[in-house]
C-alpha cells in the first residue's frame, strides 16, 4: 500500500524536477540570445547589450526563486539527501 509520505515525496521530486527544467530553459535562451548578439547564432537573440543584461538579471531572479521553491518543496515532501 502506498503511504502519504511516499506520495508527498514523489510529488516533491516531480515539482523539483519541473523547477530545474524551467531554470535550464531560461538559461538556454539567455545563452543563445547572447550568442546571437555576438554573431555566433542565426535566429532569436537579444537586439542590444541592455536587453542581454535585463535577460541575465531576470534569469538570476527566476533561478533564485526556483531554487528556493526546490528547497521548500523538498522539505515539504521529506525528500532525503544522498
Amino acid at each position: 500500500m502506498v503511504t502519504i509520505k511516499e506520495i508527498k515525496s514523489t510529488i516533491a521530486v516531480s515539482i523539483a524536477a519541473a523547477f530545474g527544467f524551467i531554470i535550464a530553459l531560461i538559461w538556454k535562451d539567455i545563452i543563445i540570445g547572447a550568442m546571437k548578439l555576438f554573431g555566433l547564432w542565426q535566429e532569436g537573440g537579444f537586439p542590444d547589450t541592455m536587453s542581454l543584461i535585463y535577460g541575465i538579471v531576470v534569469g538570476l531572479v527566476i533561478t533564485i526563486v526556483a531554487v528556493l521553491g526546490i528547497v521548500y518543496i523538498s522539505k515539504w515532501g521529506g525528500v532525503a539527501q544522498k
